[in-house]
């Protein structure tokens, strides 16, 4: 069975909320414009708003399966 590759904006908003729940700067993200930065950007923030809150660890992957479904 052949794997589906997933949507490039949607690694990429993953992407940036594991770099936001981990606590790392904005200025890590690897694209400089566009709409993969802006998604990037967007799961940075939800990330950091989670670690804010204290969502980190299993509630935090929890946390980011519910975003990624909705």
């Amino acid at each position: 069975m052949r794997r589906l590759k997933r949507d490039k904006s949607e690694r990429a908003f993953q992407k940036g909320y594991l770099a936001g729940v981990s606590g790392k700067s904005k200025e890590s993200c690897p694209t400089e414009e566009g709409a993969i930065h802006q998604q990037w950007v967007n799961g940075w923030r939800e990330g950091r708003i989670d670690n804010w809150e204290g969502k980190t660890g299993v509630s935090g992957v929890q946390r980011l399966a519910e975003i990624t479904m909705h």
